[in-house]
């Protein structure tokens, strides 16, 4: 059957890839996926009959993600005259999913090594694992947090095959991990009755992400094992974000976890303790995975045990994270609060970076609209904008329970305002750093000037009158923001310390 397609007289530029468990056959713009006959602890594909029903629950899974991708399952048939055919009439003699061939070179894998992602890439990339978080059916009755136990060991394991690492430095990474579960497990207890743990993609690597006419495309989702794949969405996005730090783009990383937050339910704060764990659990999922490819003697041998190296360093690095801090971001509209947020926050430990908490976007969320949608005059009452500033201290408070950096982005033209972060802050015993932004009224009106689908409602007018505020003592640090992004975000970094 490989033979047949593989014949160059029938496909003149087939190519062949195998993985441990399937042989990929790329013919033109399709490709079909054949599982391989092989029995392994988390999966079976040993019969005829498993391998057709695997394949049709590929497809079943996919389908919803990736409809550009995948097409149909097909027979590899012998025809009554002994040939072989595909999608043809005849004995069944092995089955395959079709999918619609893409360039293997748009994988986020291959992209994220020619250099930094744009917002609007790491953006598109958020809102796929949104969306299929979103349409993924819950896992009622499955308790998740009861088989993290064995992700860590079966990490362990993996990683001790071979004699590859330290055993040593194995070993304290699962003592670490083991000890951050007991101190999360009462978090992440309650999220399956929240109905968090969901049927999920499952191997969210980028890899597994690819680009197609411009928008990010999830492929190759868990089909084998529907316990394997329903997991909390939280690590699901964790492979993704783990992935991004792996190949140094920590700025896309940071925008695709704010993303995330910001589109999906806010309970989600309350498990962000969690994410150190998650990410630190799939970056030893990778090492293992590249560690057993060692066992079959490849030719990049030397490359291959490099990058299983640096996975595994990437996950003693992210078990061990560093104490939270809160940064405060003031000033008048137009001074560039919202980008001085966005360029700040992926250099705020721990990864993947500070939560943002953007006062625009929580007026939005308030009145329950999209985020660039213009809200009426009404929506900025004293009494609204009282509780759009309560608000972000909830969550503020909610992020650094659990451990991560929090960047508060409002106006915070009342001395009030300001003192009740300084007053947060110490209820938290965390340290924090107050910014206040300051820049002509000429500049800013330019800046609104300039503005296209954004979430702020300020104009023109809005910043001419906001100079009759009365500021008061300030107590933050006063920032020049009058120059470039990159001189303010100097000036800011120099302040804070980071």
């Amino acid at each position: 059957m490989f033979a047949f397609l593989t014949d160059p007289a029938r496909q003149p530029s087939t190519a062949r890839i195998d993985t441990h468990a399937a042989s990929v056959f790329l013919q033109g713009n399709r490709a079909l996926k054949i599982k391989r006959a092989v029995r392994f602890p988390f999966l079976d594909y040993s019969t005829l009959e498993k391998r057709k029903a695997a394949c049709e629950e590929e497809i079943k899974v996919n389908r919803p993600m990736a409809p550009q991708i995948y097409r149909r399952v097909v027979a590899i048939a012998r025809k009554p005259d002994g040939t072989l055919g595909v999608g043809e009439e005849g004995t069944p003699i092995e089955f395959a999913v079709e999918m619609s061939r893409f360039d293997e070179n748009q994988t986020l894998d291959h992209l994220a090594k020619a250099g930094p992602f744009d917002a609007e890439l790491a953006a598109g990339i958020a809102d796929a694992i949104s969306a299929s978080h979103a349409s993924a059916t819950h896992a009622d009755g499955i308790r998740w947090v009861d088989a993290v136990p064995a992700l860590i060991d079966g990490n362990t394991a993996g990683l001790l095959n071979g004699g590859y690492l330290l055993a040593t430095d194995v070993e304290e990474l699962a003592r670490a991990s083991h000890q951050m579960l007991a101190r999360i497990r009462s978090v992440l207890k309650p999220r399956d009755r929240q109905g968090f743990v969901r049927r999920c993609h499952g191997d969210l690597h980028l890899g597994n992400i690819v680009l197609i006419d411009r928008k990010p495309v999830l492929f190759d989702a868990i089909e084998f094992d529907p316990k394997i794949a329903s997991v909390d969405v939280l690590y699901d996005l964790a492979f993704t974000l783990m992935d991004l730090l792996h190949y140094g783009q920590h700025t896309a990383a940071n925008i695709v976890f704010n993303r995330y937050l910001s589109t999906t339910a806010t309970e989600n704060l309350d498990a962000l303790g969690a994410l150190p764990l998650f990410m630190s659990i799939r970056a030893a999922i990778r090492a293992q995975v590249l560690l057993a490819r060692l066992n079959r003697k490849p030719p990049d041998r030397a490359a291959i045990l490099d990058e299983a190296q640096s996975y595994f360093g990437l996950a003693k690095a992210l078990i061990d994270p560093p104490a939270p801090r809160l940064i405060a971001i003031g000033g008048l509209s137009g001074t560039g609060k919202s980008l001085l947020a966005r360029m700040l926050a992926p250099t705020v430990a721990p990864p993947p970076g500070a939560v943002v908490l953007r006062s625009d976007i929580v007026r939005k969320q308030l009145f329950g609209v999209e985020e660039t949608a213009r809200l009426p005059a009404s929506a900025y009452r004293p009494d609204v904008t009282d509780r759009v500033y309560l608000t972000l201290e909830q969550r503020a408070r909610q992020v650094l329970a659990q451990g991560h950096s929090a960047i508060v982005d409002a106006v915070f033209a009342r001395e009030q305002e300001r003192s009740r972060l300084s007053e947060l802050a110490r209820d938290c015993r965390v340290p924090m750093t107050g910014f206040f932004l300051v820049a002509d009224l000429a500049t800013r009106q330019r800046r609104i000037g300039r503005r296209r689908a954004d979430a702020s409602d300020a104009t023109e007018e809005v910043a001419a009158l906001q100079e009759r505020y009365n500021i008061g003592t300030v107590g933050w640090a006063i920032i020049d923001a009058s120059g470039t992004p990159e001189q303010t975000l100097d000036a800011a970094r120099l302040a804070a310390g980071v």
